[in-house]
């Protein structure tokens, strides 16, 4: 009770006692460790703007991810609708009637 997270971490290690400090977001959201090995970035929203999120936890060197917002409500309906066989004119006519 008399320690910080950090300075009993730092007691323990001495001892080879394996342990590790339970951080709080804020933490970790400060963590520049995080941000430079990328598990940590930043994200610009169309909606809600620039928010901090996880970033890719496996790292290939031949295979990098980008990492992007979730898309908006019905964004890709036009895709997805002429994927599974729906024409342009039907796709219209679709919005037109309000279904999409």
């Amino acid at each position: 009770m008399t320690k910080t997270k950090f300075e009993a971490m730092e007691i323990l290690n001495k001892d080879a006692i394996p342990c590790g400090p339970m951080l709080s977001m804020k933490e970790i959201a400060g963590d520049e460790g995080l941000r430079a090995s990328g598990m940590l970035v930043d994200v610009e929203h169309p909606q809600r703007g620039r928010y901090m999120t996880v970033g890719m936890p496996i790292k290939m060197s031949d295979s990098p991810a980008a990492i992007a917002p979730s898309p908006l409500l019905g964004q890709h309906n036009d895709e997805v609708l002429s994927e599974v066989g729906y024409s342009a004119d039907e796709i219209a006519a679709l919005r037109r009637e309000r279904i999409i």
